[in-house]
């Protein structure tokens, strides 16, 4: 798999994580369809994304350092020795990531439980 299957494939489960974790805790929240500048969500989910106004700016951030983050090849960024997300985006992805990947886990999505470990 090359960097831009990879960046890709890290893209998708970081907007899918986020929405596993907005649909369940802010569920009283207003939602609108994410649409950034700098990259076609839908295209890289391969569905429309709804979030809160938090988790729309939380994902904005996300794309934003994985789209442009020096080390080649990729750690994940548990293992990074540069941490690049700004300190309160790095507690909330933490919580994110915690959060979905056991629901994820639990209806058999297994393919993310490898992404959370390596």
């Amino acid at each position: 798999m090359n960097e831009c299957d990879n960046a890709t494939r890290d893209l998708k489960t970081l907007a899918l994580f986020i929405n596993v974790y907005c649909g369940q805790k802010h569920s009283a929240a207003p939602k609108s369809v994410v649409q950034l500048k700098t990259h076609d969500v839908q295209a890289i989910a391969g569905r429309p994304i709804s979030l809160c106004d938090g988790c729309t700016k939380l994902l904005a951030h996300a794309f934003v350092k994985r789209a442009h983050c020096p080390m080649k090849p990729k750690p994940a960024c548990k293992h990074c020795p540069n941490h690049c997300y700004h300190p309160t985006y790095r507690e909330q992805i933490r919580d994110v990531m915690k959060y979905s990947g056991r629901r994820l886990v639990l209806t058999g999505r297994l393919d993310y439980l490898l992404h959370l470990l390596f």
